[in-house]
This record gives C-alpha cells, structure tokens and sequence, in this order.
C-alpha cells in the first residue's frame, strides 16, 4: 500500500493498488486487524474508481456528433 491519500490517486494508481489489496485478502495470512484496515482501505480505493469512471463516462457522453458521426465539439457538462 502507499501512503498516497485515495482522493489524490489518478484511476491507474487507485486500480492497481485495489488490485494488491484484493490479492492480500484473498491470500488469507493477514491478521485480523491488518484484514480490517486493507478492507477499508480497499473500499475507498473501489469508490476512488467509480468516481473517476463516472467523470470519464460524463466526458464521452458530452462528445458533440456530426451526421456523419465525427466529434464536433463537446457540450459542457453540469457540475455536481
């Protein structure tokens, strides 16, 4: 694990770290509490992933279109 906050992850880093803190579960020789704090950890890292794919999602669905089905631009999305 870093010691990089969730918030400041990029999507890659979140997603990598995500996939070791899977694997370490799975292994099943960490001790209880570790279990707990990876778990925790673990479920930020998944929202931390979510996040930033609804933001990417958001970003392709503002895409303008021709008729022929070429960007054009972009439309400006709401911010929430």
């Amino acid at each position: 694990m870093t010691d990089t906050p969730v918030s400041e992850m990029s999507f890659e880093q979140a997603m990598k770290e995500l996939e070791t803190v899977v694997e370490r579960l799975e292994h099943g020789d960490v001790a209880l509490d570790d279990s707990i704090t990876l778990y925790e950890r673990g479920a930020a890292l998944k929202k931390r992933c979510g996040e930033e794919l609804k933001r990417a999602e958001e970003k392709v669905a503002a895409i303008k279109l021709d008729s022929d089905g070429n960007p054009t631009g972009t439309t400006p999305v709401d911010a929430q």
